[in-house]
């Protein structure tokens, strides 16, 4: 067994400059050394533990010192899982090719590399542009109805190298789905590209025709799409590129336009989503409304969702992606889009900001959601970039000046999911004796299981987790995060 100190000792300077998971912490090289049937991996606040393995944490004591109680039971299983990942934007994309090409690599290592790196297996990106682009633009000349100069040549600049890199360093596959932020200005009422507005009846079939050339061209790139959102973000009237549908016009719109024309242009298997906007009682209607109507349910694969309801102030609506999956089993739940929002330099290593990722993800999963993407996987040292000024945080950033990666809590704890959670893995029941801590659970196609475990008390605590009749003690540090891999 190789000990936690010594971890600390190899790999304590990179880990101190919130670097990346050194080589110590990674599951081809720890595989040599241990022959554990339990294998503990931890991160934690005020210590240099990321991602590394800690199995001194395992106790010799007995479970008479726990406080907290896991039962893990591997017979009862649920939802199968699709993927975690980060979208790629043009903001990342752009930022990416700031950078030099080591830390180009490093960066497309510490995604997208399974073994090394942290193992992003789903992606997102944008048809033409949306707030986290230099500028906006669309794929076609203003007053083009039928799409005749319809071109991507704008994406092979920035977003379609770093795609195709994605996917290569991913394995050579990537799930995709892609989403529009808004019709080119034409199409809309408030012939505007930004500013909320709506489709208008006319142009509903060129819409449609877009999405198919959109996707076509890129898979003539190489770049597969698997699935795609119809609106990002439907009821929100932004300063950026969007467009309002009312659950009604979404419907038709999928009914009359969308579905159809995919089918008829031999597209029928990508997935779509619908809604792709917050959890609340929105989702639930969009479900019903959509799930329930056989003519149009035919061709919707699931519904997406973000976590921005608590801009009001509220707390998540994590009860309302429950209701969505109780209500309808055969549809799919995927958690679209999230980021901690007003960028603050200071804050890069808020550890409060991984707590959120780590509290919404085991809570979606634990509701039935199959995947989880990220917003921009990389921006820069202001936030961005972004056309409107509309900065946030990523899991990692560059400063374009010196060249150099900014590792944030946030990469570490998605990294707690994405790197033991494996494509086709299924989650599996666990019972929780205290709210004290929040748990997951998902057995992977290889046949090894990965429990997440998180701790979010100002305090280390003790639990006794019960995995095939065999119980084991271990002790997670305070505001830390571990995986537990058998």
């Amino acid at each position: 067994m190789i000990s936690t100190k010594s971890i600390l000792l190899t790999s304590a300077l990179i880990l101190q400059l919130s670097g990346p998971p050194s080589k110590n912490t990674t599951v081809e090289s720890i595989a040599a050394v241990s022959n554990k049937k339990l294998e503990v991996y931890t991160t934690a606040e005020n210590s240099n533990l990321r991602l590394s393995l800690s199995n001194d944490l395992i106790s010799n004591k007995s479970a008479a010192n726990a406080t907290v109680f896991i039962e893990i039971n591997p017979d009862k299983t649920f939802q199968t899982f699709l993927g975690i990942g980060g979208a790629i934007t043009d903001a990342s994309a752009e930022v990416f090719a700031k950078l030099p090409a080591d830390k180009q690599q490093e960066f497309l290592t510490a995604y997208y590399d399974k073994n090394k790196g942290i193992g992003y297996s789903l992606a997102r990106t944008t048809i033409h542009s949306c707030d986290f682009s230099s500028e906006s633009y669309t794929y076609v000349r203003e007053g083009d109805k039928e799409l005749k100069t319809f071109s991507i040549d704008h994406d092979r600049k920035y977003r379609i190298p770093l795609l195709k890199k994605a996917i290569e360093n991913a394995g050579g596959k990537l799930t995709l789905f892609v989403s529009p932020w808004s019709p080119p200005a034409f199409m809309k009422d408030n012939n505007d590209i930004l500013n909320g507005g709506i489709l208008l009846p006319e142009f509903a079939q060129s819409w449609a025709d877009y999405y198919a050339k959109f996707i076509k061209e890129y898979e003539k790139e190489g770049i597969p799409i698997w699935g795609l959102t119809i609106q990002n973000e439907p009821m929100a009237k932004q300063r950026w590129e969007s467009c309002i549908y009312t659950p009604e016009a979404e419907r038709d719109f999928l009914k009359n336009f969308l579905g159809p024309t995919l089918e008829k242009d031999g597209l029928g298997s990508k997935k779509i989503i619908i809604w792709d906007h917050n959890r609340g009682d929105m989702l639930e209607k969009r479900a019903q409304l959509v799930f329930s109507d056989p003519e149009v349910s035919k061709y919707a694969w699931g519904i997406g969702f973000h976590w921005y309801e608590t801009w009001n102030g509220g707390t998540p609506k994590f009860e309302s992606v429950a209701k969505v999956h109780e209500t309808f089993p055969n549809k799919n739940l995927i958690f679209t889009e999230g980021c901690i929002e007003k960028f603050d330099a200071s804050k890069y290593q808020f550890w409060v900001n991984a707590e959120r990722y780590g509290l919404n993800m085991i809570n979606d999963f634990n509701n039935g959601t199959v995947g989880w993407t990220d917003w921009n996987i990389l921006l820069d040292q202001k936030g961005g970039p972004n056309h409107v000024g509309n900065f946030c945080f990523a899991p990692i950033h560059a400063d374009t000046n010196s060249g150099q990666l900014i590792y944030t809590p946030m990469y570490y704890y998605i990294g707690h999911f994405s790197k033991f959670i494996r494509p086709d893995a299924k989650r599996i029941n666990e019972t929780v004796s205290n709210k004290k801590l929040l748990s997951t659970s998902f057995k992977n196609p290889d046949g090894k299981t990965a429990t997440i475990i998180m701790n979010q008390e100002d305090k280390g605590i003790v639990y006794a987790i019960t995995i095939n009749s065999q119980k084991y003690t271990i002790t997670i540090p305070a505001h830390a995060m571990q995986t537990l891999v058998y």
